[in-house]
């Protein structure tokens, strides 16, 4: 049975930094493609960034730059480092096995001063 426990989600300021953390299990998760998605209020869920088992990264939008991904296999761990969080980063960050129906139960972020 995959499961994936998403963590890390807090009310921060403008500006301010957030780590969210996503544990897998259930899966050969070192082999895996990992993605963090985000839903905002009232919105569709995008892609956010994505690594692949071998450690490349993509981002997409406006978060080139602020966000970084990169995980831990060790741990069967994938991290979002936030920085520089703006009010339009508010929403409830999920994670998933890229190009699968498998995902967390989400972790709200909001920014707000």
């Amino acid at each position: 049975q995959v499961q994936l426990v998403e963590s890390g989600g807090d009310l921060v300021q403008p500006g301010g930094s957030l780590r969210l953390s996503c544990a897998a299990s259930g899966i050969i998760f070192s082999g895996r493609t990992m993605a963090w998605y985000r839903q905002a209020p009232g919105k569709q869920r995008d892609l956010v960034a994505q690594i692949t088992a071998g450690g490349s990264t993509n981002y997409v939008g406006s978060v080139k730059g602020r966000f970084t991904i990169f995980r831990d296999n060790a741990k069967n761990t994938v991290y979002l480092q936030m920085n520089s969080l703006r009010p339009e980063d508010t929403a409830v960050y999920y994670c998933n096995v890229f190009a699968t129906t498998y995902w967390g139960q989400g972790t709200e972020v909001t920014v707000s001063s």
